[in-house]
């Protein structure tokens, strides 16, 4: 199997993974912390996931940058989740 077959598997998983469990979350989150809610221990065990799978999948999307804008935006939500629940913190403190 050549290597785009096998990235053409991967990213479907991915992709569905990201679609049914990763973005529903994601959305949830934001809504939280947009809300001023802090951050639960789950969250961010979830968030540490997220960021070592986007460690593991960095050459995968350097080999298919079709996939570049898609991760950039996930990436920015995820960014913007952490930032707010740190301001959250703090202002709580």
């Amino acid at each position: 199997m050549d290597q785009s077959s096998k990235d053409a598997g991967t990213i479907a998983a991915l992709m569905k993974r990201f679609q049914t469990y990763r973005l529903p979350r994601m959305q949830r989150m934001h809504e939280k912390v947009q809300s001023g809610e802090l951050l639960s221990d789950q969250d961010i065990a979830f968030l540490k996931r997220v960021q070592a799978d986007s460690k593991n999948n960095y050459e995968l999307v350097k080999r298919n940058p079709s996939y570049e804008s898609l991760v950039s935006k996930a990436l920015g939500l995820y960014t913007d989740i952490i930032e707010q629940g740190l301001e959250n913190e703090k202002n709580r403190s």
